[in-house]
């Protein structure tokens, strides 16, 4: 299976929006479209899904990190 790189989709206008829950760990198996992280902004809270299913071998991203657009998770 392919490695896949996941990142930051197009989130609208926002800019360091911060981790506050990370939704799966190294070793997890997930689906396209899982949730893996929740960032918060001023206004409102998200989910960012996953691109692709598959096993998680890394994460870029930990609790409080802030990221953006394209940024690797």
């Amino acid at each position: 299976m392919a490695q896949v790189e996941v990142k930051v989709p197009d989130i609208g206008d926002f800019k360091d929006v911060a981790i506050i829950e990370v939704l799966v760990k190294v070793g997890d198996t997930i689906k396209a479209e899982q949730s893996l992280v929740t960032v918060e902004s001023d206004k409102a809270s998200m989910e960012i899904p996953s691109s692709a299913a598959g096993v998680v071998k890394e994460l870029k991203v930990k609790l409080g990190d802030k990221i953006n657009q394209g940024d690797l998770i």
